[in-house]
């Protein structure tokens, strides 16, 4: 355990220079996360929409996903060859992505570039490459990657274990989407869908580099008059995981077992006891070596080059899930295996000794992970997003570092949910019949 000391010296490293403000646009206050940084003449601004991402394709799988790949594609009037290339002159960046929760904007370039960046952005917005040309091609290139992706077996059995999980809901399909819901969407689709995206009600900017606060406020006016003006937010909602153990297996032409496996967790976003289930998840299998998984499976037994295990926690959703390799004739035992250690995890908690090599390690670490400024940026807008204080990072290494070995093990216990496991296994069992 560090000292009260050494912790205050380590946490002056990790200080966020963050700020969060609000920009006036008509009845909107919209949210802003900026951070200062002059010791490079770089600018960078994220729109994110949150309840933007694919959690809102409804039935049209995959919508989410080609929208954002619409917005890549340049402006109407210049397409997306002319637009790269004014960009390009420049060393602009305009990069639209999406995740489950949220769609992302991001511009990035020099200083002396941002005005120019943000008039090609007011450009692109309000004259999106929606010809048909354009979504056939994006339609097409799409579908050709799901196809790629069918005899990607560790992509198979992620998609298969989601299916399990998240039945009955948006996560259990890929954000990529399906052929068949794919080749149904329209031009009107895709238009009616970005205007629900792009609603100034779920937007946060964040912002920084080396640019004045009330500089950029008010030279990012003119983008949000660009955004619909729907009349309430987006609604999120937690999405429940499958708490009834599945077992699927699929047989395919491969020469190992791909075994991926997930389970409940019953936790909240913004829970108090996040720090807990960080320390939980890093010694049960998100340390790589070292993790009761890797050691038991790998070192032990030899029954996987790797194996992993992390607790997942986000607004929409919170759970178990991991993976490993094996040889096909080693299925059932690794599989076995897999429950047998989390079973004792929860049932007999950690010891002392992998208590204190977590805390070395993340407290240690985490420096590491503030070190540049796209890494700071992203880590206070994630703060803000979850609804914790831009401090908040002091505060869980200080929470870390004082953490009983009773009290890690009384949380661990009480999560006996994480034992309800389900599997997702690619296998070839001809080939396994063959081998005996």
């Amino acid at each position: 355990m560090l000292s009260r000391f050494l912790l205050i010296i380590l946490l002056q490293g990790i200080t966020l220079g963050a700020t969060i403000n609000t920009i006036q646009y008509d009845k909107n206050k919209v949210p802003v996360v900026y951070e200062k940084f002059n010791a490079l003449p770089i600018f960078n601004l994220q729109l994110v929409f949150k309840n933007s991402g694919y959690i809102i394709d409804g039935e049209k799988y995959g919508i989410t996903n080609l929208t954002a790949h619409l917005l890549n594609e340049g402006t109407k009037k210049d397409g997306s060859v002319k637009f790269a290339r004014k960009l390009e002159s420049k060393a602009i960046s305009i990069h639209s992505e999406n995740g489950f929760e949220t769609f992302v904007i991001e511009v990035s370039c020099l200083k002396s570039e941002y005005k120019e960046a943000l008039k090609l952005l007011d450009k692109l917005l309000s004259n999106p490459n929606t010809s048909n040309k354009t979504i056939d091609k994006l339609k097409l290139m799409q579908i050709s990657k799901i196809k790629q992706k069918e005899d990607d077996f560790d992509n198979l059995a992620s998609k298969q274990l989601k299916s399990i999980l998240f039945k009955d809901t948006p996560l259990a399909h890929s954000n990529s989407g399906e052929i068949k819901t794919i080749n149904n969407i329209t031009k009107k689709d895709i238009k009616k869908h970005l205007e629900q995206i792009l609603n100034i009600n779920n937007l946060i900017v964040v912002v920084g580099g080396d640019i004045e606060y009330d500089t950029i406020a008010n030279d990012i006016k003119p983008i949000l008059k660009r955004l619909s003006l729907a009349p309430t937010t987006t609604n999120n909602h937690k999405v429940n995981v499958n708490n009834k153990p599945t077992n699927t297996t699929l047989n395919k032409q491969t020469q190992q077992a791909y075994i991926y496996f997930g389970s409940p967790f019953n936790i909240n976003f913004d829970d108090k006891d996040t720090y807990k289930a960080k320390v939980a998840s890093f010694i049960l299998g998100g340390s790589g070596f070292g993790s009761r998984l890797m050691e038991e499976i790998r070192v032990k037994q030899g029954l996987a080059y790797s194996a992993y295990g992390n607790i997942i926690n986000h607004k929409s959703r919170s759970y178990f899930t991991g993976y490993l390799q094996t040889k096909l004739e080693n299925t059932t035992k690794a599989k076995e295996l897999v429950q047998t250690i989390v079973d004792e995890f929860i049932k007999n908690g950690v010891t002392k000794k992998e208590l204190d090599d977590a805390k070395k390690f993340l407290l240690g670490s985490e420096p590491l992970r503030t070190e540049t400024f796209s890494q700071r940026q992203n880590r206070a807008f994630n703060l803000y997003y979850q609804g914790f204080p831009l401090d908040y990072l002091s505060l869980e290494l200080e929470l870390i570092n004082n953490l009983k070995l009773e009290d890690l093990n009384n949380y661990i216990k009480s999560h006996k949910e994480i034992s309800l496991l389900s599997y997702s296994i690619i296998t070839n069992n001809k080939q396994k019949n063959k081998g005996k």
